[in-house]
């Protein structure tokens, strides 16, 4: 059952100052399109600079969409005024990349995960306290740490108690930005058993905003793949990884460190850097730094939209015939 619609979401940003009035938008997303089930973990993949993390702080609005639509649990979240955007705030809560900077210096980490409780008023006086402690154990920290400030902590633990502050409102969708990023591997790995573990036993659905596939490839039931503010292509997790139809996927999947010393995948390189948002490439927005072999006037001219191709979808005229990684190393 679809908790989250989103449907041709547009944000752009415009430059400010006196002598950049008439400077081209910032297209940071530009027609994105896609559901999230309920308990279920969409990923949205792609290099820095692609608008992943603007999507999610759309979605939650956090920051205003320039058009488009989101419903959530058959509500427009777009439509909603102040106070009726804060009722439902509580069933839909953020985790940021950098758990240092989202947490108040000045405020104990009882205090900060309490904040949302007594906000929500879902429990008083010594109530609160409990449930503190309880969202503390939960995520793997002792609740006697309630006392503490945030610097007293690794980057683990701060990230355990950015999520503990997500949880507290009990919400039923999460934007996951790139929660995991700022971390050592071993804790990575951490973060997400602990995230995984969390949705089964809450039903949760994620949001799961990341650069890097190995790491979806540990939580996500479905990937879509962001380039220059749109999805290029996107299915099933399983699918994606094992029979990618977008060239740009290909790319980020070559990335992917290999396990087995001696398989053959081929190092993708993209020439180039990404193109500018503000001044995006006409046609097909990867054609700049495409590799595939049949790459044409057509990419240079005419958007690919995404259609079905194998078993994901795909933003490319070509998509039939993208070379996979191994194809390209066997060459």
């Amino acid at each position: 059952m679809t908790l989250l619609q989103v449907r041709d979401l547009v944000k752009h940003y415009h430059a400010g100052g006196m002598f950049r009035a008439s400077a081209p938008p910032v297209r940071a997303v530009d027609g994105v399109s896609f559901d999230v089930g309920r308990a279920e973990t969409l990923a949205l993949v792609g290099e820095s600079g692609c608008g992943k993390s603007s999507v999610g702080r759309t979605i939650i609005r956090l920051q205003e969409p320039t058009s488009g639509s989101a419903t959530f649990e058959g509500t427009d979240l777009f439509a909603l005024d102040r106070t009726a955007l804060r009722k439902m705030r509580r069933r839909m809560q953020i985790i940021f990349q950098d758990p240092y900077s989202s947490l108040n210096p000045r405020m104990t980490i009882g205090a900060a995960v309490a904040e949302g409780i007594e906000i929500h008023r879902l429990a008083r006086g010594k109530d609160v306290g409990r449930r503190v402690a309880g969202l503390l154990e939960e995520v793997g920290l002792d609740p006697g740490y309630a006392r503490r400030y945030p610097h007293e902590f690794s980057g683990g633990q701060r990230q355990r108690i950015g999520i503990a502050r997500a949880l507290a409102v009990e919400p039923t969708f999460i934007v996951c930005d790139e929660p995991v990023s700022a971390l050592d591997v071993s804790v990575q790995a951490q973060v997400l058993n602990l995230l995984a573990d969390l949705q089964r036993e809450r039903g949760l659905a994620y949001l799961f905003i990341a650069h890097d596939l190995a790491v979806v490839r540990q939580i996500a039931r479905r990937i879509a793949v962001m380039y220059l503010g749109r999805i290029v292509e996107e299915g099933p997790a399983e699918q994606l990884l094992a029979e990618p139809s977008h060239p740009y996927t290909v790319a980020l999947l070559s990335a992917v460190p290999e396990p087995d010393p001696g398989a053959r995948r081929a190092r993708i390189v993209l020439s180039g850097d990404l193109p500018s948002p503000s001044n995006p490439p006409p046609g097909c927005p990867f054609h700049t730094r495409c590799f595939h072999p049949l790459r044409s006037e057509r990419c240079r001219q005419e958007l690919p939209l995404l259609r079905p191709v194998g078993g994901t979808n795909a933003a490319c005229h070509y998509a039939e015939s993208t070379p996979s990684p191994e194809a390209l190393a066997a060459n």
